[in-house]
């Protein structure tokens, strides 16, 4: 499964896009970008798409983020090909911030609006690599049909990565380079969790041709996205006794 460069195959070596496809947008066919990855090279454990063993939703909470209001799912659903040979395929969960509730807080976050994320395993035929591919934003509350707050994929990326490496302040967006990196430790449910990120370039464009939300996000001659990739590497340090 880890027998990658990278930690990931890139998907357009293999027929795959680093951007979502979204339903319904004007113009058609835009997307939203795959800004975070989950490195293959993180401790199995994590990979496990589930929230016992310290697995992913397990980690997700141990940073604020949590599944959907009372499990129901809202919003339009949104697919990705990875390149891994199973083609376009809708988001595997919508994960929402928790406002500091993990039982009810993205219930919040649907209707106020806030950071929330998407997620795609990278576990095909083609390219099985388990990791997992994230489409981070930061949207407007549901009365404004939670569109995108302005530069909210790259902010919706970073403020995500300040969470899971605990920075003590604000990562400046603006600043970053392929040579950025962070580090730090979040815990949930007995387990700890160390993520390692590097910000890389190549696998998205510094653009806002074929961006979802471009016309609101991208303001003052910037574009809506940077182009920049946030590979998160994240091993888990303690766990209960028991597990």
């Amino acid at each position: 499964r880890r027998n990658t460069n990278y930690g990931y195959y890139v998907p357009v070596n293999d027929g795959g896009s680093m951007l979502t496809e979204v339903p319904g947008t004007y113009p058609a066919g835009l997307g939203e970008p795959l800004n975070i990855i989950i490195s293959a090279y993180s401790d199995s454990g994590v990979l496990q798409n589930t929230v016992d063993n310290g697995g992913l939703i397990n980690y997700f909470q141990s940073f604020g983020f949590a599944t959907e209001c009372l499990g129901q799912h809202s919003g339009s659903d949104q697919a990705a090909n990875l390149g891994d040979g199973h083609g376009w395929l809708n988001e595997t969960a919508v994960i929402r911030w928790d406002y500091g509730n993990v039982t009810f807080g993205t219930c919040e976050e649907t209707i106020d609006g806030g950071n929330h994320f998407r997620y795609w395993i990278q576990n095909g035929p083609n390219a099985d690599s388990g990791a997992i591919f994230i489409a981070a934003s930061y949207e407007l509350p549901i009365a404004q049909q939670h569109e995108i707050i302005v530069n909210g994929y790259d902010l919706g990326r970073d403020w995500l990565v300040g969470n899971a490496t605990s920075q003590s302040s604000i990562i400046p967006t603006q600043k970053l380079t392929n040579t950025s990196t962070y580090s730090g430790q979040t815990s949930f449910g007995g387990y700890t969790y160390q993520t390692s990120v590097n910000y890389i370039s190549g696998l998205l464009q510094n653009t806002s041709q074929g961006i979802n939300h471009y016309q609101s996000v991208a303001v003052n001659g910037s574009n809506a996205i940077d182009g920049l990739v946030a590979v998160m590497t994240v091993k888990i340090l303690s766990q209960p006794e028991n597990s």
